[in-house]
């Protein structure tokens, strides 16, 4: 079954010192291995490119070049697609956001109708908002094996790295 991810997975794959970095890298590198697709939304990649490289928000952030190499290294794996929007676009918005998407809403209803529009049902993220479009699957891939649906805690601290993705 074809996939995707979302920014925060690949912020985590590229984080060592993150505790969930070791099963991040080993889920990006299983989903772009194959044999199925892992899809690759421009929104996610660009939103991965701004967070790990801003000042602010990470306090060791990647270069821009330590950062466009990674992604550019998992772009060219044979597995990975990556579609933007096609014709039909701005309806399916519409019906994907119930014309409800405001603020921080619409980047996540931008992302959930674009695997609509290319039939990618499942998508691994920590984003609980996701969770309100019935149409994706939301799979939190550090949720607590346990089952008892929460999830462990990723620490808020980056260290640098680079070519995390190859």
């Amino acid at each position: 079954m074809s996939a995707t991810v979302d920014a925060n997975i690949l912020v985590y794959a590229s984080n060592r010192g993150d505790p969930v970095y070791p099963r991040a890298i080993e889920l990006i590198e299983r989903l772009a291995a194959g044999p199925d697709l892992l899809y690759l939304f421009w929104p996610v990649v660009l939103g991965y490119l701004r967070i790990v490289t801003h000042p602010a928000i990470l306090p060791k952030p990647l270069s821009v070049r330590e950062a466009t190499a990674n992604a550019e290294a998992l772009l060219q794996r044979p597995h990975v697609r990556t579609p933007g929007e096609a014709d039909g676009f701005w309806e399916l918005f519409r019906g994907t956001s119930r014309d409800q998407a405001r603020g921080n809403d619409v980047p996540d209803a931008h992302l959930v109708t674009l695997m609509r529009q290319h039939g990618v049902r499942r998508i691994y993220s920590r984003d609980n908002g996701l969770r309100r479009y019935a149409e994706v699957e939301v799979v939190d891939p550090f949720a607590d094996p346990d089952g008892s649906g929460r999830r462990r805690r990723g620490s808020r601290s980056r260290s640098r790295s680079s070519k995390e993705f190859e």
